[in-house]
């Protein structure tokens, strides 16, 4: 129970960790779910590989779009990439990082759907088993079967219980070939996203270290933004309703003091602490003007000293701040006691 716990609180410790958790889980649940599904082939020669590679190919989609749903960032980065330019320039590379960080864990449940069902082979067997090659495999001079009842028996070759066709070619012959060519292709998929993985894990920090460390600071940095915005909100939110709500009452006491109740003391802390949680935004105008002004023209990501105010007693406008030459120095004395 304590390793559960502690794999929990890593996939919680921060975004990449709960994304790398949700990609494992849905690899899983790609496994899972293949193996409970009932895989029925219709046995008939214009549906065969319609149905076989259906199974092989849309379920990988749906998982990779479920992969981009489940995705926190997917919103963040449509977001950024929609909003207008303002005061904060958007950089290309950061978007391109988060669009490919979500695509390459999205990928990983696609992935799995595939080798699984490639090693399996009742996909290919399905999609191709028109395509044996009777002549090497079977009697293919078969004089009483034209070459429409041929293609009707081929397809019937995945259903074993109906199959008719063992003077044509041998059932478990047939299901053989296919199977063993469906599970080649199947280790062959798994080595190229291995070899691609590591060719990605391994060349890049060789080619773009700087660049890729600079997109991946700023996306976190976007991530953790937008958090705390949130947070603060929500905090505002909580702030302005419990001003909302005292005023109502205090506007109800008027009833109170007319029917000679007493009405508790309110100490200065608690009038004043939520009043400065405001910031000075006190109407709901004012505050959807500052919501739209945070989308429309995000500050500039540069940190500043306040100006400091000249002469005639306002702050300087357009000058940079200055800074000593002089680095300073800090001494710490020890004492000892003998």
């Amino acid at each position: 129970m304590d390793k559960f716990r502690m794999i929990f609180q890593f996939f919680q410790s921060n975004q990449e960790s709960f994304m790398n958790g949700i990609c494992g889980i849905m690899a899983l649940a790609s496994t899972q779910m293949y193996s409970a599904f009932d895989f029925n082939c219709p046995c008939l020669p214009h549906y065969n590989m319609a149905y076989g590679l259906g199974i092989l190919l849309v379920p990988p989609f749906i998982l990779f779009l479920l992969g981009f749903v489940l995705n926190n960032n997917i919103s963040m980065l449509a977001e950024e990439w929609r909003r207008p330019q303002g005061q904060r320039g958007k950089d290309p590379a950061v978007l391109r990082y988060m669009f490919c960080s979500m695509a390459q864990r999205a990928m990983i449940a696609p992935a799995v759907w595939v080798s699984v069902t490639l090693l399996d082979g009742k996909c290919i067997t399905c999609a191709f088993c028109t395509s044996v090659p009777v002549g090497t495999l079977g009697n293919a001079s078969h004089p009483l079967l034209s070459q429409g009842e041929i293609q009707r028996v081929l397809a019937r070759i995945p259903c074993k219980e109906i199959y008719d066709g063992q003077e044509l070619i041998a059932n478990e012959v047939a299901v053989r070939y296919l199977r063993c060519i469906s599970q080649a292709l199947g280790w062959c998929f798994v080595l190229l996203m291995t070899t691609l993985a590591f060719l990605v894990r391994s060349l890049r920090p060789c080619f773009s270290q700087a660049a890729f460390l600079k997109s991946r600071y700023w996306s976190h940095y976007i991530d953790i933004e937008r958090k705390l915005f949130d947070e603060t909100c929500a905090e505002h939110a909580r702030s302005f309703a419990k001003v909302c709500i005292q005023q109502f009452f205090e506007s109800m006491s008027t009833d109170l003091v007319a029917a000679r109740c007493q009405l508790p003391k309110k100490t200065p802390e608690d009038a004043g602490e939520a009043s400065k949680k405001l910031l000075g935004i006190t109407d709901q105008g004012t505050m959807n003007m500052a919501l739209k002004s945070w989308h429309r023209c995000k500050p500039p990501l540069h940190l500043h000293p306040p100006a400091l105010p000249s002469g005639n007693g306002q702050a300087g406008e357009g000058q940079p701040p200055v800074h000593s030459s002089t680095p300073q120095r800090e001494t710490a004395a020890y004492y000892s006691l003998v």
